[in-house]
């Protein structure tokens, strides 16, 4: 029964995330200790104490859910559990990253604290909109995107699972696409609280800002193949890693593809590592009958290592 590991992306965090893994595994604390040394501030308070309004901004976003995931991850490695392959939806490939041994957790570190500092200055606060459109095709969202481009930009932004599309662009040009959807079927159609247009061309200058940061990184081959998101491919060296992370940001992430990739590899077993359950939900979506388990804290560890027949002793 394969093993795929998936991670988490912007959306799943929550003050008081990885508290409990802090406490109980001295290796999940080196974590915060190694983030907290290269952010320049206390990762540990961050994550545990926020204020919500801090963590939820992009830029402390980002590093606080690579610190989670990886704390988690570092917690559950006494397993010897070994993945088929990983991936991790938007910010979660970075987490995925780490985990193939494609670079180090504090080369990573860095990147996402650039990276969400550039998303948030690549467009001005308010001028962008997210929305979730429920119970629509690819097809459809598609053409009421082409048609709303008119008034701006405003693309399919994350492909999540069946029936489970994400649009974003220029607040505009979004609540446009959000009208032609109501009115051509009734769709259900939901404005997000994110407002950095992330996967769209809006995010092509903070690309290009990152294009060069990832490229003075030093990196290496993967030891397991990572799906990524821009076009649900697995990638095994540095320098496909590389380019891949530069695309990501302003292309669509083809999660329900990438879950499907990495069932073609095998995974029957999935195990979401890091805050929240999303993931999980989805994939049950996009492959009926797939086992979904998760790891975000010492219960949630023994309750997959028992479902697995496996011991963790951290």
């Amino acid at each position: 029964m394969g093993i795929g590991f998936v991670f988490p992306g912007q959306g799943s965090q929550s003050v008081g995330m990885g508290r409990a893994f802090y406490d109980a595994v001295p290796s999940a604390r080196t974590v915060y200790e190694q983030a907290s040394r290269v952010l320049g501030y206390d990762a540990a308070a961050l994550c545990f104490e926020g204020p919500a309004e801090r963590l939820n901004r992009t830029e402390f976003t980002q590093p606080a859910l690579l610190v989670a995931s990886i704390a988690a991850l570092r917690a559950l490695e006494p397993s010897g559990l070994r993945p088929v392959a990983v991936a991790g939806h938007s910010l979660g490939e970075y987490s995925a990253l780490v985990a193939a041994g494609g670079c180090s957790f504090e080369a990573a570190v860095s990147l996402v604290q650039k990276r969400g500092r550039y998303m948030s200055e690549a467009v001005l606060p308010g001028s962008g909109l997210v929305a979730a459109v429920l119970g629509a095709g690819p097809e459809v969202v598609q053409e009421v995107c082409r048609e709303a481009s008119s008034v701006g930009v405003v693309k399919p932004a994350n492909f999540n699972a069946p029936g489970q599309i994400v649009i974003a662009g220029e607040k505009t040009a979004v609540e446009r696409a959000m009208q032609l959807l109501k009115a051509r079927g009734g769709h259900k159609v939901i404005p997000l609280p994110v407002s950095v247009p992330v996967h769209t061309p809006l995010m092509q200058s903070a690309a290009d800002r990152l294009a060069k940061d990832i490229d003075a990184t030093n990196g290496q081959d993967l030891a397991v193949p990572l799906i990524n998101n821009a076009e649900a491919t697995a990638l095994r060296t540095w320098p496909e890693v590389k380019g891949s992370l530069v695309r990501q940001l302003p292309a669509s992430v083809l999660w329900e593809d990438s879950m499907k990739a990495m069932s073609g590899l095998g995974v029957r077993t999935f195990i979401e590592i890091g805050p929240g359950t999303v993931l999980s939900g989805l994939i049950r979506r996009i492959i009926p009958g797939s086992v979904t388990l998760n790891v975000n804290d010492p219960k949630s560890l023994d309750a997959t290592m028992k479902a697995l027949d496996v011991k963790c002793e951290a």
